[in-house]
């Protein structure tokens, strides 16, 4: 089923309103005194929507497969979780939640009883309650709909970019920033610090450890946004030179295994190498079996989520597993998880402080001269490859070229050009 970007909106509000109402009531009868459990001011746990609609829109292939529809959305919320845990304790260096406490847990934020809790609701959210959900919606009328939607959207922009404002205090530095007049500079601070405050006591209520004093951060915890282009751009490149090797050892043929039309970079190993670094440098202290397990189950999620995306966008399948064993929907299996959980292992414990080094020795040398060029040459190559895709897609179906792009794309990136950069590439 393909869904409408209203349907999508509203799915994501129901299931942010939803979870509000759960975890506040869950919250408030705990503790016998109320607590907003969202991390905006409103009625919505935005985390929770996003993996409503992540697991709408990625596991709706599954819906008729109970046991497979349980099971992966058990693991990609989870997978969730434990991502959003993880980045907000970079923003805050704090635990928002921690089930430490708990038996089966990981990390202080997982643990199996909640894991099947995810499973559970994810299936009953996918099989049943977008059907509810949007047949509510359905039964307003387009223009009333659509207004909601715009609406809400605005409304939780706001609210979102409060808090997010509050957690860093940026309300302090706005005004000089847009440089405002001293008398309007006065009072919107007021006003702006007035809201934080209030925003802050209440997120403080909820999450208490968000409010202790911080830690101070220790050399090298924080990696910047140029290493993190960096880590990206040595990820892509090592992603092509393994897979072009792996094919080669075990199909006998060397294969292009590039996401890009110009230079050997794969896109996905890119950005898992830079994810996995951001999440984990911290933890590289920590036992390999810790590294191994989280790369076991986020890359399992995350090539998973990049073959469905892949698929909708482009219209083309890119790897397909269902000659493996223990496979799900031939988007990933069991082997190929253990591997991104030995690849993690291997690159938090070995080849990270190398790249780390290296990485810094290129930025101390030549500034961001070359970073900035190489960044412009990666945006433009990502860029023309995902014109070149959707024209190859389109052309595919018997589509005319009718605009300058598409006749461009025709004219340089052909059929038998796009076999050759992506031999793997199989239609719908």
């Amino acid at each position: 089923m393909n869904y409408t970007f209203y349907e999508i909106a509203m799915l994501f509000f129901s299931y942010s309103f939803l979870a509000w109402l759960a975890e506040t009531a869950v919250a408030t009868v705990k503790v016998k005194d109320f607590r907003n459990r969202g991390f905006a001011s409103g009625p919505f746990c935005f985390l929770y929507g996003f993996t409503g609609v992540l697991l709408t829109v990625f596991l709706q292939e599954l819906k008729d497969d109970a046991l497979f529809l349980f099971l992966g959305s058990m693991v990609v919320a989870t997978a969730v979780e434990w991502f959003a845990g993880k980045t907000l304790e970079r923003m805050k260096r704090k635990k928002w939640w921690d089930y430490s406490g708990k038996r089966y847990n990981f990390d202080g934020y997982i643990c199996l009883q909640y894991s099947l809790l995810w499973g559970l609701l994810g299936f009953l959210a996918v099989r049943y309650g977008n059907g509810i959900l949007l047949g509510f919606f359905h039964l307003l009328p387009g223009a009333v709909g659509r207004f909601a939607v715009w609406g809400l959207m605005a409304m939780g922009l706001i609210d979102f970019s409060g808090s997010f404002m509050s957690v860093y205090h940026i309300e302090e530095k706005l005004p000089r920033l847009l440089g405002w007049n001293h008398k309007l500079q006065q009072w919107t601070f007021r006003l702006a610090v007035k809201v934080s405050m209030r925003i802050e006591k209440r997120m403080g209520r909820s999450y208490p450890s968000i409010l202790q004093e911080q830690g101070k951060e220790k050399s090298g915890e924080r990696c910047s946004a140029a290493q993190v282009f960096w880590l990206f751009v040595i990820g892509a490149f090592a992603g092509d030179l393994v897979e072009t090797l792996f094919c080669r050892i075990t199909a006998g043929v060397w294969m292009s295994r590039s996401s890009l039309v110009w230079g050997p970079f794969s896109v996905v190993w890119g950005l898992a190498i830079a994810l996995v670094t951001v999440l984990l440098y911290r933890d590289r202290d920590k036992q390999e079996h810790h590294i191994f397990w989280v790369g076991v189950v986020l890359g399992g999620a995350y090539e998973y989520i990049c073959s469905v995306f892949t698929e909708i966008v482009f219209g083309k399948v890119f790897w397909d597993y269902s000659a493996m064993p223990f496979n799900l929907g031939g988007r990933i299996n069991l082997l190929y998880c253990f591997f991104w959980g030995i690849a993690a292992v291997v690159w938090i414990k070995g080849l990270y402080p190398k790249a780390e080094r290296l990485i810094n020795a290129i930025l101390r040398k030549t500034g961001r001269v070359l970073t900035g060029a190489l960044a412009v040459f990666m945006a433009c190559n990502i860029w023309v490859s995902v014109m070149a895709l959707i024209r190859y897609d389109t052309r595919g179906n018997g589509a005319e070229a009718v605009h300058s792009w598409e006749q461009s794309m025709d004219e340089h990136f052909g059929d038998a050009r796009m076999e050759r950069i992506y031999p793997n590439a199989i239609g719908q």
